[in-house]
């Protein structure tokens, strides 16, 4: 039978619900009082405007999802309501007015974190088809994304459009978003509560596109999705059954699977990866039936 709360918990729930609105988090769940928090890794890897820094990094810090964060404290308040609020672009009619909706809701001028008072000059929010079978997921804006508002425009955005290329679609026929939205000073990697405060817009926009399968491009930013923290030698080759943090399966969607490759900045660094690199994408193919172009297209 459901728990009556007095009033002055009601109040301070309401409270909270309204701290983590104005972070971006909407969904909440019950969780066991035996249950572990899931750890993760922050950090962005360097686009090709970064210093370089190895892939195959597996000591990173870790950290409790944002999510889970949020579901012990909705535990602790009483553990009494699975859902305590809708998410607004649950209202849109159709995924690009809900994308809209949550970039509104980060606004141009996101202070929510470090990084929006650190120098950036835009927030990158992402890029591509609302509706696509297929998204990359970086890991933040380096100097061209920050001044041009759009992720991967770089070089590493030019290797990457060569990849979706070879794999017999456009650009504009995917949708391409980081971990982080705003570019660190300095190029810098990501710290801990950056990562925390922005992976819920993520896990949103997500929801929203409802693809067919994820690419993480990097270790960091598979290590922020799947919150295991393994080098790239383990978290490649294979698919994940990905739901993104927070949102809560339904009937349209039961979620994506999700592929691990090298980001792009990092081939451009050590070429002799893109083989191992094409193999990862060979097999997302496959499982969208794709076909890469011939000579004449």
């Amino acid at each position: 039978m459901p728990t009556v709360l007095d009033p002055q918990t009601r109040r301070a729930l309401a409270a909270r619900m309204r701290y983590y609105n104005e972070l971006g988090i909407y969904d909440f769940y019950r969780r066991d009082s035996h249950a572990t928090s899931e750890s993760a890794t922050p950090g962005v890897e360097p686009d090709s405007s970064i210093a370089p820094q190895p892939e195959e990094r597996e000591e990173m810090p870790s950290r409790k999802s944002a999510a889970a964060a949020h579901a012990a404290s909705t535990s602790a308040e009483g553990n009494t309501l699975e859902v305590l609020a809708p998410r607004p672009e649950q209202r849109a009619s159709d995924p690009a007015e809900a994308l809209k909706i949550i970039k509104d809701e980060i606004g141009p001028d996101c202070t929510r974190c470090k990084l929006g008072k650190q120098g950036r000059k835009q927030v990158v929010f992402g890029v591509g088809d609302p509706r696509a079978e297929l998204m990359f997921v970086g890991e933040g804006p380096g100097a061209d994304e920050d001044a041009q508002g759009e992720p991967f425009v770089g070089r590493a955005g030019q290797l990457l459009n060569n990849m979706i290329k070879a794999m017999g679609i456009r650009r504009e026929d995917v949708y391409i978003a980081n971990v982080v939205k705003c570019r660190p000073p300095g190029n810098r990697t990501p710290e801990r509560d950056e990562c925390e405060t922005c992976s819920p817009f993520l896990m949103r926009q997500i929801a929203v596109v409802k693809p067919k399968v994820v690419v993480a491009l990097g270790a960091v930013s598979a290590k922020n999705l799947l919150a295991i923290n393994a080098p790239m030698s383990e978290l490649r080759g294979r698919f994940y059954d990905f739901m993104p943090v927070g949102i809560r399966p339904d009937a349209e969607w039961q979620g994506t699977k999700l592929a691990v490759t090298y980001h792009p900045a990092f081939l451009l660094r050590d070429p002799r990866q893109k083989g191992e690199a094409w193999k990862d994408l060979q097999m997302v193919m496959k499982y969208l039936g794709l076909k890469p172009p011939t000579k004449t297209e």
